[in-house]
C-alpha cells in the first residue's frame, strides 16, 4: 500500500513538473515536438507501414503458421520458441523498432505463442533497421558508411546472443516440450496453412481494411511517444537534469579511459537513440571506436521512448516488460563488446586505416548510390504517404462506425 502511495506521489511530481517545464520552456518544446513529427511522419510512418499491412494479411492468410512450422526444428533448439518466431526476427530486423513488439503480440492473441515464449521472443526481436544503421547514424551523423557495417554487425550478433541466453528464461510447459517432438514436415506446414485460412473466414477487403486499421492505430500511437520523448528528452537538457546524471556517468567513463564528453551523449541516447546517436557523433575528444561502442550500446538499449512504445504494445496482451527491459541492458553490453572486438577485423582491416569522423561516405550508402538515394527519396516522399495513408485510414474508421 505504501509503494502504491509512494508511486502516485512520483508520478503526480513528475507530471507537473513536466507540464510547469512546458510552460517555462515553449519555444524549446515546441521546437523538439516539431522534430519529432518530423521524424515520425518523414521515415518512421512510411517505412514501417508497408511491413505492417503485408505481416498482419500473412498473419491472415496463414503464411505466418506455415513458415513456423517450417521453421520449428531451428528456432525450437536455438530460441526455445516456436517457428513462428523466426517470421518476427525477420520482420523485426527489416523494419525495425517497435516491429518485433507488435509481431509478438499479434501471435500472443493468436494463441501461436505461450506467454514464456513471446517473452522470450520480443527479447530479441526488436532492433534497428538497416536503413537506419546505414542511412541515418553512419552517414546522416558519422559520414562515414563504412563504420555501419560494425555497428550493424554489432548490432544483430548481440540480439543473436541475447536470444540464446534468453532461451533459459523461464520454466518449461508442457505445451512446449510437446512441440520439441514435432519434425520437419512440408506436408504439416500446408496444411497448417489451409486450418488458418479456414479459420480465419475473413474475406479479402475485410482483412485488408483490419490489416489498415491496426497497423495505422500502432504507428499513430508511436507517433505520440517520439514527440513526447523529443519533449522530455529537451526538457530535461534545460533543467539540468541531464548534466545532473551524466555525473554519475562520467566516473564509469572514466574507469574505462572514455572522454567524460560522452556522458551528455550517453544520457541522451538512454532517452531517444536519433539525438543520443548524433550527440555521440560530434563528442570531437573522443575516438571513432569509443564513439562506436557508445553508438552501439544506445541503438542496442533503444532508448527510453522505444521502450515506451513497447510496453504500450505488450500492455495488450499478458506479456511482462521487465524481461524486455533487462534484455535491453544485455543487448547493450554486447553490441559494445562485439563493436570492440570487431573493430580491427572488420573496420580497420577493410579500411587499412582508421578513417576520421567525418570520412565522405563510400560504398554502399556512397553519394549517387541507389540505397542513399531511396533514403532522401523517403524523406521528401514520407509526408505525402503519411497524408495519403491516414487518409484511407478516416475513410474505413468512417464506413464502419456508419455501418455500427
Amino acid at each position: 500500500m505504501f509503494r502504491s502511495k509512494l508511486k502516485t506521489i512520483f508520478l503526480s511530481i513528475s507530471v507537473t513538473i513536466l507540464a510547469a517545464s512546458l510552460i517555462t520552456y515553449p519555444q524549446e518544446s515546441f521546437e523538439a515536438s516539431i522534430r519529432g513529427l518530423n521524424m515520425w511522419w518523414e521515415i518512421v510512418f512510411p517505412s514501417l507501414l508497408p511491413f505492417f499491412i503485408v505481416s498482419e494479411m500473412l498473419i491472415g492468410f496463414g503464411v505466418v503458421k506455415f513458415i513456423g512450422v517450417l521453421l520449428e526444428p531451428f528456432m525450437r533448439p536455438l530460441f526455445k520458441v516456436p517457428g513462428v518466431g523466426g517470421f518476427v526476427w525477420a520482420m523485426g530486423m527489416a523494419s525495425g523498432f517497435p516491429a518485433g513488439a507488435k509481431f509478438t503480440a499479434r501471435l500472443r492473441q493468436e494463441g501461436q505463442l505461450t506467454q514464456i515464449e513471446a517473452e522470450r521472443l520480443v527479447s530479441f526481436t526488436n532492433s534497428s533497421n538497416p536503413l537506419f544503421i546505414f542511412g541515418a547514424v553512419s552517414v546522416g551523423f558519422f559520414y562515414n558508411a563504412h563504420l555501419g557495417v560494425l555497428l550493424a554487425l554489432s548490432h544483430y550478433l548481440g540480439n543473436i546472443c541475447v536470444g540464446i541466453i534468453m532461451r533459459f528464461y523461464g520454466n518449461e510447459s508442457t505445451e512446449e516440450a510437446s512441440e520439441k517432438r514435432k519434425k520437419f514436415k512440408i506436408r504439416s506446414a500446408v496444411s497448417a496453412l489451409h486450418q488458418t485460412r479456414l479459420k480465419d473466414n475473413r474475406p479479402i477487403g475485410k482483412l485488408l481494411g483490419d490489416a489498415v486499421n491496426s497497423s495505422i492505430q500502432t504507428l499513430l500511437m508511436v507517433g505520440g511517444f517520439i514527440i513526447l520523448f523529443s519533449v522530455i528528452n529537451k526538457l530535461l537538457y534545460h533543467l539540468h537534469i541531464t548534466a545532473t546524471l551524466a555525473k554519475s556517468v562520467e566516473v564509469l567513463l572514466s574507469a574505462i579511459s572514455f572522454p567524460e564528453m560522452l556522458s551528455i551523449p550517453y544520457i541522451s541516447g538512454l532517452f531517444e537513440i536519433t539525438l543520443g546517436s548524433q550527440l555521440t557523433s560530434q563528442v570531437q575528444d573522443a575516438t571513432l571506436l569509443q564513439k562506436a561502442m557508445i553508438t552501439s550500446f544506445i541503438l542496442a538499449f533503444s532508448g527510453f521512448s522505444v521502450q515506451a512504445q513497447v510496453a504500450s504494445i505488450l500492455a495488450q496482451t499478458d506479456i511482462r516488460f521487465q524481461p524486455f527491459f533487462i534484455a535491453r541492458i544485455i543487448h547493450g553490453i554486447f553490441a559494445s563488446f562485439f563493436a570492440l572486438i570487431l573493430w580491427k577485423p572488420i573496420y580497420v582491416h577493410f579500411n587499412n586505416k582508421e578513417q576520421p569522423s567525418n570520412a565522405l561516405p563510400v560504398g554502399f550508402f556512397e553519394d549517387g548510390s541507389w540505397a542513399n538515394h531511396f533514403f532522401h527519396k523517403l524523406i521528401e516522399v514520407g509526408p505525402l504517404i503519411t497524408i495519403f495513408s491516414l487518409f484511407v485510414y478516416i475513410i474505413i474508421l468512417f464506413t464502419r462506425l456508419k455501418k455500427s
